[in-house]
């Protein structure tokens, strides 16, 4: 009996870890520079603020860890399910940017109307400009390199 995991589900998971870590750091960067008036320590500092309140802000760079830590794990959770689902969608769409655009509006949907309720952040008022920014980050930053490299994945390297 073999321990080992077949290389296409090694393949599969090598393509979620690098998708995930690339979509992360985008992400990331893209709220620091959206966001370059504020400290990149308090932009964590507010993601952990959804687990751990206020307290958050009054910790170190423990909690700035935390918000790291949560950032990459929220961006693993989308991309995971984005590339898994791949198929389904793009036989959708036959379209890798509009593939694209779609998992950017489902990631800002699904984090505004779900995942923020649910966090000790205070709700906030829907603004348009930053709203429409946020959601173009979100298809930039995670649509993209996910529909792109599934695509090449699935359709491409697979044949």
């Amino acid at each position: 009996m073999s321990l080992a995991i077949s290389t296409k589900k090694n393949s599969m998971l090598i393509y979620i870890i690098g998708i995930g870590l690339l979509t992360g750091t985008l992400d990331a960067i893209a709220a620091i520079i959206d966001n370059w008036k504020i400290p990149a320590a308090f932009i964590f500092k507010y993601i952990a603020s959804g687990v751990f309140g206020k307290a958050a802000f009054a910790g170190g760079p423990n909690m700035v860890l935390w918000g790291v830590l949560f950032h990459y794990l929220i961006s693993f959770l989308f991309t995971t399910a984005f590339f898994l689902l791949h198929p389904m969608f793009y036989s959708w769409f036959r379209n890798k940017l509009v593939t694209a655009i779609f998992y950017g509006l489902i990631t800002w949907v699904v984090m505004n109307v779900i995942v923020l309720p649910l966090t000790n952040i205070p709700p906030q008022h829907f603004q348009l400009i930053p709203g429409l920014t946020a959601c173009g980050i979100l298809i930039v930053c995670i649509g993209v390199p996910v529909s792109f490299i599934a695509t090449g994945y699935y359709f491409y390297k697979r044949k």
